[in-house]
């Protein structure tokens, strides 16, 4: 039987990790969430377990080479929001070195594999699927100038990563062997730029972005990257990662409400909402009551819209000759009204945001499908059709 690898986009973000598989026919969002746990955890309505969303239930076991702490057992995504131990990854940790990135990575993966739409894709005999991927993913850019992208895809090429499903609904007692084709680590900043000027079959779709020299903030939960575009490159020497992302301050915001109203809030990306929501922005419901939390997330939020900006003051002082900087990332999401509020008040530089969310959130999984499908047409590794896209011209 041939063989068959299928295109995986995946953007392991610190609040979720957004993936987007084959022809773009499949996506996964999941909160970056984990909690390490015992096998026979208690399931309420167990009899029941097949009707439920596997999203709401991926409990796994956990099997790499890779992995410093191989052969462990995972609650994800929005069950591990429920533990008491549930962690995220920390401010200041590299995402390249963490083990929760690759947990979330493979499950991810495996998830999509055994999904009913990839059966003919992936094959399952006796429970056991072998799915083969390329793969699409990024760093932030302080970590790839520190050379930490060849030894990530180095650890997670020429093995095999296993996930066995555990009390997961739909899918319990199976194994999914991953085994990777080829992978491609993209800095963030320069996928966000490939995002802004091309369409998914390569072709140029923002003319105007191309000869202009711009900046491209890219807001993180754990880093911040600027890349600098000129030429329709982006300048190696004068990019810039650093780190400081929202994490901190999602935490910050967290343990003020917990401390001022003792409302427990499961994760970041309950945060998240409170802060973004169309209606009652900023509003908690305590005791039934609809309670503000204005105080609290302005003043810490401002704080750190106040760090964005001095970032972007001082790369563009370093690069006079920029005529825009466009934010994105789902920090800029969080940060927007208030760097819109201090750029009016202060230096008034050209900045742009995407008003469509989604589009901002998705953007990073939404350009390493572009890089990676590119990539596949053009060493001739696409065999489900031959219409794929064409080359990236940018």
């Amino acid at each position: 039987m041939m063989s068959y690898s299928r295109i995986a986009a995946v953007d392991v973000g610190n609040d979720s990790i957004k993936a987007i598989f084959g022809k773009l026919d499949s996506e996964l969002n999941i909160p970056n969430v984990i909690a390490r746990d015992i096998e026979d955890r208690p399931v309420i309505g167990i009899e029941e377990l097949d009707s439920k969303d596997p999203l709401d239930g991926i409990h796994v076991r956990v099997h790499s080479p890779a992995l410093m702490d191989n052969n462990a057992i995972y609650r994800i995504g929005n069950l591990a929001t429920k533990s008491n131990n549930a962690t995220e990854l920390d401010p200041g940790s590299s995402k390249s070195e963490e083990d929760q990135t690759l947990v979330m990575l493979f499950a991810t993966l495996a998830l999509d594999a055994v999904s009913a739409k990839n059966e003919k894709t992936f094959p399952k005999n006796k429970n056991v699927v072998d799915a083969n991927y390329t793969l699409g993913t990024g760093l932030p850019l302080r970590e790839v100038k520190e050379g930490k992208d060849a030894g990530y895809r180095s650890k997670l090429l020429g093995s095999v990563h296993q996930v066995e499903f555990l009390i997961t609904p739909k899918y319990q007692g199976i194994k999914v062997n991953i085994k990777f084709d080829e992978i491609k680590v993209y800095p963030e900043g320069f996928a966000a730029y490939i995002n802004l000027v091309l369409d998914n079959n390569g072709n140029i779709i923002n003319k105007d972005l191309i000869d202009k020299r711009i900046l491209i903030q890219d807001i993180g939960g754990l880093s911040t990257d600027i890349a600098v575009i000129k030429n329709r490159n982006v300048d190696d020497d004068k990019a810039q990662g650093f780190n400081l992302g929202v994490s901190e301050a999602l935490e910050q915001i967290r343990e003020e409400i917990r401390s001022k109203h003792g409302i427990e809030l499961d994760s970041r990306r309950d945060v998240v909402e409170i802060i973004t929501k169309k209606n009652d922005r900023n509003h908690i419901m305590v005791r039934g009551s609809r309670t503000s939390v204005h105080d609290i997330t302005d003043r810490i939020l401002l704080d750190l819209a106040k760090k964005q900006y001095r970032l972007l003051r001082n790369v563009w002082q370093k690069n006079s000759q920029t005529e825009i900087c466009y934010f994105v990332g789902g920090g800029s999401t969080v940060l927007k009204e208030y760097l819109k509020t201090l750029n009016n008040n202060l230096d008034g530089y050209n900045i742009d945001f995407f008003e469509d969310e989604k589009e901002s959130i998705w953007m990073m999984a939404n350009a390493y499908y572009k890089l990676i499908a590119d990539y596949v047409k053009k060493t001739g590794k696409d065999k489900e059709s031959k219409d794929q896209q064409k080359p990236v011209k940018a």
